[in-house]
């Protein structure tokens, strides 16, 4: 099995500072924030976290994507966030001092910076800001299970462009040809959205030929957002 490197280089603090999680946040408090994080890369399919773990790190996401899943009472699992790119996980268990309540794995080869607990918990109750983005973030979160909730009863074409647009929104790179986002298996995008991967599959396809979407082995791009979001109407 492939192992993780960890690695602390005054290098990688750069990356971890331009997160949106510490814009505008003094000096001073971001140096004392990251001073004991340690960045690990992980390979695409490996654990980071496992439900009923006890919450030691926060993890910050400084290239790569993560899923967060659950298991139903069937023992069936349910995808609920994939995240990328400047987001952040395994925040609660420390504020709720409680185990973790998911499991997190990446999906793609991923670099996180681990900040120990007691440094976050710590951060959130001498700096007003840092607690305000964490609402923030916590609050986008919600917005966006509330809208996959609300289109579970909508047609599989619009279902699809939600979990599309949910993976674009604040972590796809937009370019030229329009946004690209990682071209996750069917599989993944089957369990975040509640369909049959059959059906995405055939739905993916039908945007590729109407040149909504392009996609390459390794990329997704969304050449027409606009297009998406009005299948969302």
């Amino acid at each position: 099995m492939e192992e993780k490197r960890s690695f602390r280089d005054s290098r990688t603090d750069e990356p971890l500072r331009s997160l949106p999680f510490f814009e505008g946040l003094d000096e001073s408090v971001i140096r004392a924030a990251i001073a004991q994080v340690v960045t690990r890369e992980h390979p695409a399919g490996r654990v980071i976290l496992l439900e009923n773990d006890w919450g030691s790190s926060v993890y910050f996401i400084l290239s790569g994507w993560v899923k967060i899943r659950t298991y139903n009472i069937d023992g069936k699992e349910v995808t609920l966030n994939i995240v990328g790119r400047g987001e952040l996980f395994g925040e609660m268990a420390p504020l709720d001092e409680v185990p973790r309540s998911t499991d997190v794995i990446t999906l793609t080869p991923t670099v996180v910076a681990n900040m120990p607990a007691h440094d976050f918990v710590r951060l959130m109750q001498t700096e007003p800001q840092a607690g305000i983005r964490l609402a923030k973030l916590m609050a986008r979160r919600l917005r966006q299970v509330n809208r996959r909730l609300r289109l579970r009863e909508s047609d599989s074409t619009s279902r699809v462009a939600d979990i599309l647009l949910f993976l674009a929104e604040g972590q796809g790179e937009e370019g030229e040809d329009g946004i690209s986002i990682p071209n996750l298996p069917h599989r993944e995008l089957s369990s975040l959205s509640g369909m049959a991967r059959e059906t995405v599959t055939r739905v993916l396809g039908k945007l590729e030929k109407k040149g909504i979407i392009r996609r390459t082995h390794d990329t997704l791009c969304i050449v027409n957002a606009d297009a998406l979001e009005d299948m969302l109407l």
